[in-house]
């Protein structure tokens, strides 16, 4: 019989006052941990767990969101089996609540368990009552290391490395070593532009140099960053032994595989090779731009589930984008079961954080993956870096143009709502996207859209914004990035600046030689380089550019951000200008208000100081499709600016 004990004392009425609660925390075997709480009633234990549930049940407060507005002073009463009447004052419990918020929703089902991997929280329940922990000491001591953060032993750099890490990407060296020495994984997420290549040859080479790198370490990245991972490695990690499985001549080096330190896949042919692939062992596999598995339903994200590897690492400056989905995809492959299913999770987690608003349980996810994600932000660690300043451009749709977007807003509205009526929102995805991409091609260009009606529109307010820019920006000497999601847009664009012989080079999914366009550009050749959102917004490093254009806003700034990183990166020494084009009143002015949402959703759950949870609603879609304003707000005619090193 596992014992506990209680301040108590009988009053009238045969109520048993409690000042506080205990617990005991007992290893389980297979890596869990059971919790058990109660009380010592006369000559018997009462188990605090299912009374609790009966609170809950009762009082849906507790585990709704709402457990701020529980004053600390209200008094809780319970009820044992017996009548007897437990009464504790609401400070009491809370603490308790903000520990185990998620594990109480499955309470009825026994005991209360957590795995090794969340020890931590057996360092935070200190904080509750007298706890006892029954188990491994080593399990404690690992968990109050995860607590403590990036304060680690710290690393020797390997002889090899050519390169001079900075402190963060040193700290970043002895973070990896700690999770290797201890069997963990991890997700760097350091901002783009910080250097996550090194720090990971870094480690690669450490693992080399200390003998421990007897199989093969597997890094799976996009197609393009393949270049850009084999010129780092031979320029930083000289002594690593690279084999790039990319391209059709890649069958005749699979052989090969085992004579090499460091294998080059890409996630395209990932599941393509994985008869081959999953032949042999693995001491790192590695994912780069790690949110290209969020969905885990993918061939690529089920290969990579199957490759036999002793430790696991996700690199990623985005490791939340749109929703926590892609968080819960990230952790399913380095610790599996750690954030529980994906059923379980959504239940759990996503459903009452991005639709409740529960900061609650918001900010106890934080908690439990911070230990497993090193994430480092430029203004806090490159301080050297030149500032930023974000401005956006405003311009009014006129004439035909207006005209054509209001035609197809009140069409496409019209349509979303019979098809969200019918089958739900939901359901109803695909159409909302097809209706939302209409209106966001108009905004940028009439011709993008494919109606009769919009080839006859000659005016382009954007574009025209844009061709009296890139003179007067070029004159200045300002070397110039412009992105754009649309490859149609950026044709349209390639004509205009070829009728007004303005130089250029462009970037799409279509270019096959990614190198000349790059170099001709850091050469100074052109001053200016057009570039696909997809195809572009990661793995260029282009530090000659001192400005970056936006023609259109995209759901999520990390993607825009990423974008901006390829200028604003380590190696930049000129302030860097961001301009953001958008169609005054339409449906990218609702865009941008949507991405501060996402926003404040990645920073509440990756930042230990976040703000509040965001609220998401079907509501949002009516404001999506509202008419543009036939007098819009003065500061929406004129452009205005942000200023920072750190920009959304």
């Amino acid at each position: 019989m596992t014992e506990f004990s209680a301040v108590w004392a009988y009053t009238s009425f045969n109520v048993i006052e409690i000042d506080a609660i205990d617990g005991m925390a007992r290893d389980a075997g297979d890596g869990w941990f059971d919790l058990e709480m109660g009380i010592t009633v006369g000559d018997r234990t009462v188990r605090l767990e299912p009374l609790l549930a009966d609170l809950f049940r009762r009082d849906r407060r507790w585990l709704s969101g709402e457990l701020e507005s529980i004053a600390d002073e209200e008094t809780i009463e319970l009820r044992t089996d017996q009548n007897e009447r437990l009464r504790l004052r609401a400070d009491r419990l809370k603490p308790v609540v903000r520990v185990l918020v998620d594990l109480f929703d499955t309470v009825g089902d026994g005991s209360l368990r957590i795995s090794e991997l969340d020890a931590g929280r057996l360092e935070a329940l200190n904080n509750t009552g007298r706890w006892q922990f029954h188990g491994d000491a080593s399990i404690r001591q690992l968990a109050q290391r995860l607590q403590a953060g990036p304060g680690l032993r710290e690393a020797p750099v390997p002889r090899g490395l050519q390169a001079e890490l900075r402190t963060y990407q040193h700290q970043g060296l002895s973070w990896m070593q700690f999770l290797r020495e201890h069997n963990l994984s991890g997700v760097l997420a350091d901002d783009m532009g910080l250097g996550k290549t090194v720090q990971t040859l870094a480690h690669v080479l450490a693992e080399k140099e200390a003998g421990r790198l007897d199989r093969p370490a597997l890094i799976v990245l996009p197609t393009t960053l393949v270049h850009n991972w084999r010129e780092e490695a031979q320029r930083f990690a000289p002594d690593l032994k690279v084999l790039d499985l990319n391209g059709p001549q890649r069958r005749d080096r699979f052989d090969q595989i085992g004579d090499h330190d460091l294998i080059l896949t890409t996630y395209a042919l990932l599941w393509r090779d994985q008869e081959v692939l999953a032949q042999h062992d693995y001491h790192l596999l590695i994912l780069d731009e790690a949110q290209y598995v969020k969905n885990a339903t993918t061939k690529a994200a089920a290969t990579i589930r199957e490759l036999r590897a002793r430790h696991r690492l996700c690199l990623t400056g985005t490791p939340l984008e749109n929703h926590l989905g892609e968080l819960w995809s990230q952790f399913d492959f380095l610790l599996p079961g750690f954030l529980g299913s994906l059923k379980d999770f959504t239940k759990r987690w996503r459903t009452p954080i991005e639709k409740g608003g529960d900061t609650v349980r918001r900010d106890l996810l934080a908690r439990r993956i911070r230990p497993f994600m090193l994430r480092r932000r430029k203004d806090e660690v490159a301080k050297e870096l030149p500032p930023k300043t974000t401005i956006v451009r405003t311009v009014d749709l006129e004439g035909a143009q207006r005209d054509l977007y209001e035609t197809v807003r009140a069409a496409m509205h019209e349509k979303v709502r019979a098809a969200v009526t019918a089958q739900g929102l939901a359901r109803s995805h695909i159409i909302v996207l097809d209706a939302l991409l209409k209106l966001r091609q108009v905004c940028c260009d009439p011709r993008l859209v494919k109606l009769e009606k919009a080839s006859r529109v000659k005016e382009s307010a954007k574009l025209d914004l844009l061709l009296a820019m890139l003179p007067e920006l070029i004159d200045e000497g300002r070397r110039v990035l412009l992105f754009s999601q649309f490859t149609g847009m950026l044709a349209l664009i390639s004509a205009a600046l070829d009728k007004a012989a303005i130089p250029y080079v462009i970037l799409t999914g279509d270019t096959t030689d990614r190198v000349s366009p790059v170099q001709r550009f850091q050469q100074g050749e052109v001053p200016l380089f057009l570039i696909s959102l997809k195809a572009g917004g990661v793995g260029l490093n282009l530090t000659m550019a001192d400005t970056v254009i936006h023609y259109d806003p995209w759901w999520n700034p990390a993607a825009e951000n990423q974008a901006t990183d390829r200028a604003h990166r380590l190696g930049q020494d000129k302030p860097v200008f961001v301009y953001k084009l958008i169609a005054a009143g339409s449906i990218e002015e609702k865009i941008v208000a949507l991405q501060e949402k996402k926003a404040l959703l990645a920073d509440s759950i990756l930042s230990e100081d976040a703000a509040g949870a965001v609220k998401f609603s079907a509501s949002d879609l009516d404001a999506l499709f509202e008419p543009i304003p036939d007098v819009l707000p003065a500061a929406a005619a004129r452009p205005h600016a942000r200023t920072g090193t750190q920009g959304r």
